[in-house]
């Protein structure tokens, strides 16, 4: 996922370990990768979630798109040489909060399965992908922040789903569908699969 140019770097071994922090958290660290269109529902239903488990006094972070491009990420664009890099910096970030023991939860369109497959090859099976599936048309309806009428009036380019591809998952752990599931009803699925396959509770 990008050629190492640092030269000269040792991995340092630390005293405490991962185990040693998920005991102390009383939880597994996870990464729950949302997937999706621009306004399919990627933040509402990771938000719902996040307070599900807050609830269950388990200790989670949300790496949002739009937030994480604010700094970390902050000198990308949308070109797919940009889309690749912003990606690839949040599975090495995510991996970091995973190793903590962290629940983290990754809203981001991801649009290239290439592109998520890197990140999965990175946590292996840390990784969980939530594709939260939606109907251009219906997530164009929605346009929250009139990013789609922008789009198609010209004054975003490289935008996903108009003039930008985007590349359903093949595989995910989960899919919800939000035109036509509640947000609870879609909260209720993910946490069935949390369970049932013993990841985080």
């Amino acid at each position: 996922m990008g050629e190492l140019k640092s030269e000269n770097v040792v991995w340092h071994k630390l005293s405490v370990s991962r185990d040693d922090r998920e005991n102390l958290l009383k939880q597994k660290g996870v990464l729950i990768w949302f997937t999706g269109l621009s306004g399919s529902g990627k933040s509402t239903v990771a938000n719902a979630l996040q307070n599900k488990l807050y609830e269950k006094e388990k200790l989670t972070y949300i790496l949002d798109g739009d937030n994480v491009r604010h700094g970390l990420n902050g000198d990308l664009g949308f070109t797919i040489e940009d889309r690749k890099e912003n990606i690839r910096r949040i599975g090495e970030l995510s991996k970091l909060f995973v190793d903590t023991g962290i629940i983290t939860l990754a809203t981001f369109i991801s649009p290239l399965r290439e592109d998520r497959e890197q990140v999965r090859k990175l946590l292996n099976e840390d990784f969980i992908e939530v594709y939260i599936k939606c109907p251009l048309e219906v997530c164009e309806n929605r346009d929250p922040k009139e990013l789609y009428k922008k789009a198609r009036d010209g004054k975003i380019k490289n935008f996903t789903g108009i003039d930008s591809p985007y590349e359903e998952p093949e595989n995910p752990e989960i899919t919800v569908d939000t035109s036509e599931l509640s947000i609870d009803e879609c909260i209720e699925k993910i946490l069935e699969y949390l369970v049932s396959h013993k990841k985080v509770i």
